[in-house]
């Protein structure tokens, strides 16, 4: 049975030809005709409702079918009803649907979307900037969401799914309280509000000489503890993993702790995505799984608008077989595609954020070794997505950080 990864596979093989398509759209257009975009909810151009359908994911322009209900604009009568999200008129200012009839776990008729009811714990909205901190976290969970989605991984709130489900704590440390700590917890996941503050988390980020720094990066990077549990532990990858990466059973308190007070090894970079990759074979996974979501999304964001990697003057030098974890998977050709394609693409990026006098837009250089752990990941991925339901996993992995230490060198 194909998956999404068999026809980006396919797309990204010759060579990103006219006509592509991308796994998870991110270009939409309104009844219109005028460009639209992931996060709107309303069309600046014509005044349009809009809405995201996650299980489409497509933006739709809307148009009302009675109290709360909506339509696909000119879809006809036969086409399905939506409710827009209860978070719609909320902080987090939610532009996803739901089905109408979508009932939850109780029979009540479902009033969040797919990507709010994994919310655990949402900021009191009653303390000064928590309301606008909480609406740029949404607007991060939501591309998280929406790519998960688009790739076929497991989306389950703890509440549909108790045992293996996915949570998300959004926490603000109190006045003069301890420090919040971001970090992963058998699914649940808890973010420092304070990182939504532009500010604050560009000062940390030069205070931890991290290339990089955004939200995103920190969902990214979390959800790859939670999907290590879901796919990797205690399942067929567990020694691949542990080829590539290293033995997860090394003392994690013992490696973090070495890592702050000794830093990085010296030839980290010849071996990890990041200084933090190289403390313990979990931050390993979690950062390069991050990586793999960023080169993802933006070869998405690529395909979705037209650009072309065959219009780009840089030439690189390719990676071949020689580099990949599998050199012989059927697989292969397609991933140096999709990795070549990647690394020319940034190449041009990087180059157009300095003539705009910013950071580069990646800002990172892969090693050898990080290229084979992002084709198992890419595996791992695409075999899920085939799957629909992986083997289970039973226990998280420990990743929890303080909010002054570099936990997430990729956010």
């Amino acid at each position: 049975m194909p998956t999404v990864f068999d026809s980006m596979a396919a797309r990204l093989r010759s060579a990103w030809k006219p006509h592509k398509q991308a796994t998870t759209p991110r270009a939409f257009r309104c009844q219109c005709g005028r460009p639209v975009f992931f996060r709107n909810s309303q069309c600046l151009n014509c005044g349009t409702a809009l809405g995201y359908d996650p299980a489409r994911s497509q933006v739709l322009p809307l148009e009302p079918l009675g109290e709360h209900l909506w339509r696909e604009f000119g879809a006809g009568e036969l086409a399905p009803a939506y409710r827009r999200c209860g978070n719609f008129e909320a902080a987090a200012a939610c532009n996803w649907l739901l089905p109408a009839e979508e009932k939850g776990p109780d029979g009540q008729f479902a009033p969040l979307c797919k990507a709010c009811r994994l919310n655990h714990t949402i900021p009191d909205l009653s303390v000064e900037e928590n309301a606008l901190w909480w609406g740029r976290i949404e607007v991060a969970k939501r591309r998280l969401v929406s790519q998960l989605i688009g790739l076929g991984l497991p989306v389950l709130s703890k509440v549909e799914d108790p045992e293996r489900g996915l949570a998300f704590d959004f926490l603000r440390a109190p006045e003069g309280g301890p420090p919040v700590m971001t970090g992963h917890d058998d699914g649940l996941i808890t973010i420092n509000v304070e990182e939504a503050d532009d500010a604050r988390r560009e000062k940390l980020r030069a205070q931890l000489h991290e290339p990089y720094r955004t939200l995103l990066g920190h969902f990214r990077h979390e959800v790859g503890h939670y999907y290590w549990d879901r796919l990797v532990k205690d399942t067929e990858w567990i020694n691949p993993v542990r080829e590539l990466f290293g033995d997860d059973r090394m003392d994690y308190a013992a490696a973090l702790k070495k890592n702050y007070e000794e830093g990085p090894p010296a030839d980290w970079k010849d071996r990890f995505v990041s200084t933090y990759a190289s403390c313990h074979p979990w931050e390993d996974w979690a950062e390069t799984w991050a990586h793999y979501l960023h080169m993802v999304d933006t070869v998405d964001t690529a395909l979705s608008f037209g650009i072309d990697a065959d219009d780009v003057e840089i030439e690189a030098v390719p990676w071949t077989r020689e580099a990949l974890w599998r050199p012989d998977d059927a697989d292969a050709e397609a991933f140096l595609g999709f990795i070549n394609a990647w690394t020319e693409l940034t190449a041009v990026l990087n180059e157009m954020a300095r003539s705009m006098g910013q950071a580069d837009f990646y800002p990172f250089v892969l090693p050898k070794p990080a290229v084979a752990k992002l084709q198992l990941i890419h595996a791992i991925v695409r075999g899920t997505g085939a799957q629909v339901e992986p083997p289970a996993a039973p226990k998280a992995a420990p990743s929890s950080t303080a909010e002054e230490e570099p936990a997430e060198p990729v956010a």
